[in-house]
């Protein structure tokens, strides 16, 4: 039986990709700040995958994809 005030309701998920010089945590950060000045409501945040830049030998950059969700506005 369904509860009263539950947390019934219609999600999206899209991808999202963010960036750091630093450090994978600091590119999930970064998407995650980064979408939610567009988006409201955000839920759920999945990391699907990561990688990282290389120049003449070196890592330069580190990049996390991730599964964002949000709920929609009733």
């Amino acid at each position: 039986m369904a509860k009263k005030g539950g947390n019934d309701g219609v999600y999206r998920v899209i991808d999202v990709i963010g960036t750091s010089s630093t450090s994978w945590e600091d590119a999930a950060k970064s998407a995650v700040t980064v979408a939610s000045k567009s988006l409201r409501d955000l839920r759920i945040a999945e990391v699907t995958k990561l990688d990282v830049k290389v120049e003449d030998g070196k890592v330069t950059q580190f990049r996390t994809r991730l599964s964002l969700s949000f709920k929609y506005d009733a």
